[in-house]
């Protein structure tokens, strides 16, 4: 079964760290681009962040600039999203989604595949 698996979310304090891991299992991470997306209640999933299958571009959403690195080990099939300076903003579930492709988006239509999402919440 092809499937990609989000982890790492959690309850965190503003100002807090939290490090995103989105496995795979069934296929092969290293032909494929990697997009980090988001969707808090009653708004529109977003794009947060994208690296591309060679792991030598990343884009980043202006809103995580400088607070989020996305990065990838795809001898352990798995890309990262380490998030930063945390804001209540930042609350939202996350997903991570995978484009057979080398270059990534920052907008969900290159990508076929899908995890389930993990939930992050910044709040004291």
């Amino acid at each position: 079964q092809l499937q990609l698996v989000e982890s790492g979310g959690g309850l965190v304090q503003p100002g807090g760290s939290l490090r995103l891991s989105c496995a795979a299992s069934g296929f092969t991470l290293n032909s494929y681009a990697i997009g980090w997306f988001r969707q808090a209640p009653g708004k529109e999933r977003e794009g947060v962040s994208c690296i591309s299958s060679s792991g030598y571009t990343t884009t980043y959403a202006d809103s995580v600039k400088g607070r989020f690195t996305i990065s990838r080990d795809n001898a352990k099939n798995t890309v990262y999203l380490q998030m930063n300076s945390l804001k209540p903003e930042d609350t939202a579930v996350y997903y991570c989604a995978a484009a057979a492709r080398h270059m990534c988006a920052m907008t969900s239509l290159p990508y076929s595949k899908w995890g389930q999402g993990t939930q992050v919440i910044v709040s004291s």
